[in-house]
C-alpha cells in the first residue's frame, strides 16, 4: 500500500511538473528580433542562424559577437550597434542555440561554437570583430583560420562555467525536471539576480524591458539545451587565451569593466602585459561596459577598429 502511495505521489509530482512547464512555455511570446536593421539568415550545417545587418554594404565589415549565457543575444549591442552602422557594415548573429536562430536539442560544445564562429566571420571581407566574454575566446581559437583586421574583446574569458559535469549537463536536459530546473535559473528573479551580482554595476543601466526580453528568449523551444552545456562546463574552451592572443597577427584590444568580478580587471591586466596589446578600462562597469557606457566604449571600438 505505501509503495503504490508513492508511485502515485510521483505520478501526481510529474504531472504537477508537467503543467507549470507548459503554463510557462505558453506566456512567452514567440521571439522578435532584439536589433533593429534588416534582419537576414546565414544557413550553416543544416541550421538556420538569425542575424541583423545594418550599414552601407560598401562601408567595412564589423562583426558583433555576443557572450553566452542562459538569455544570451545580440541584443547584448543594442546600445552601440545603430551607432556603429553610420560608419561600418556591421552584421551581429545570435549565435545557434539562442536568440532567434535555430535551437536544436544538441549537446553543445566549444568547438562547435568555435567552428560556427570560423565559417560565420569567414563570409565577410577582412573584417573587424568585436567579442564577448567566452566567445571572444571561439574567435581567438579559430584567428588563424581567418583574415581580421582588427579584434576588440570585451572582458575575455576561456571558462564560462565550471569544470565539465555530465551529470548537471543531462539533468538540465531531461524532459520534466530539467526543464523545471531550467525554468528556476531562468526565472525572472534570477535574471534580475545575475544582472545585478555580475553582469551590471548599476541596476539603472538595464530596463524592465530589456529583462522581460532576457526572460522571453529564454523561455522559447529549446531553449535550455545550449545553456544545460554551458552551466556544466562543455563550453569552456580547450586553450589558453594568453598564449592564443600572443599568436594572432591582427592588433588587438581589449575592453574591460573595472567592477567585473567574475573575469576581474587584474586577469585584463595580465593579458595585456603577456601579450602587448591595449587595455581599455570603463569605470563603474562590470562585464557590460558597452551597454553601460555605451559612448565610451563606442570611442573605444572605433579608435581600435579604425587603426
Amino acid at each position: 500500500m505505501r509503495l503504490r502511495s508513492v508511485a502515485g505521489a510521483a505520478v501526481a509530482g510529474a504531472g504537477a511538473l508537467a503543467v507549470a512547464n507548459t503554463a510557462l512555455d505558453r506566456r512567452a511570446a514567440p521571439l522578435e528580433p532584439a536589433l533593429g536593421g534588416t534582419q537576414q539568415t546565414f544557413e550553416w550545417n543544416g541550421f538556420d542562424v538569425a542575424y541583423a545587418e545594418a550599414g552601407d554594404p560598401e562601408d567595412p565589415d564589423l562583426v558583433c559577437l555576443h557572450g553566452i549565457n542562459a538569455a544570451g543575444s545580440s541584443g547584448e549591442f543594442r546600445e552601440i550597434f545603430d551607432d556603429l552602422a553610420d560608419d561600418y557594415h556591421v552584421v551581429a548573429p545570435d549565435l545557434p542555440g539562442f536568440g532567434t536562430s535555430d535551437r536544436p536539442p544538441l549537446r553543445y560544445s566549444a568547438t562547435f561554437y568555435e567552428e560556427f564562429v570560423r565559417d560565420f566571420v569567414a563570409t565577410f571581407e577582412s573584417p573587424r570583430v568585436v567579442a564577448s566574454s567566452l566567445t571572444s575566446a571561439y574567435l581567438a581559437a579559430v584567428a588563424d583560420d581567418l583574415d581580421l583586421t582588427s579584434l576588440v574583446l570585451i572582458c575575455p574569458t576561456e571558462r564560462g562555467g565550471p569544470d565539465r559535469n555530465l551529470l548537471a549537463r543531462e539533468l538540465l536536459r531531461s524532459p520534466l525536471l530539467g526543464e523545471a530546473l531550467f525554468n528556476v535559473l531562468a526565472s525572472k528573479p534570477s535574471i534580475r539576480y545575475f544582472n545585478a551580482d555580475h553582469g551590471y554595476y548599476d541596476m539603472d543601466s538595464v530596463t524592465d524591458e530589456w529583462m522581460d526580453y532576457e526572460w522571453q528568449t529564454a523561455h522559447q523551444p529549446n531553449a535550455r539545451y545550449a545553456p544545460a552545456s554551458f552551466v556544466s562546463g562543455f563550453l569552456n574552451a580547450e586553450m589558453d587565451l594568453t598564449s592564443t592572443l600572443e599568436d594572432i597577427d591582427a592588433p588587438v584590444t581589449l575592453l574591460w569593466g573595472r567592477e567585473a568580478d567574475i573575469t576581474p580587471l587584474k586577469r585584463g591586466r595580465e593579458l595585456a602585459d603577456a601579450v602587448g596589446c591595449r587595455l581599455v578600462v570603463v569605470d563603474d562597469a562590470k562585464l557590460l561596459p558597452h551597454v553601460e557606457f555605451p559612448a565610451q566604449s563606442l570611442e573605444a571600438i572605433r579608435e581600435a577598429i579604425e587603426e
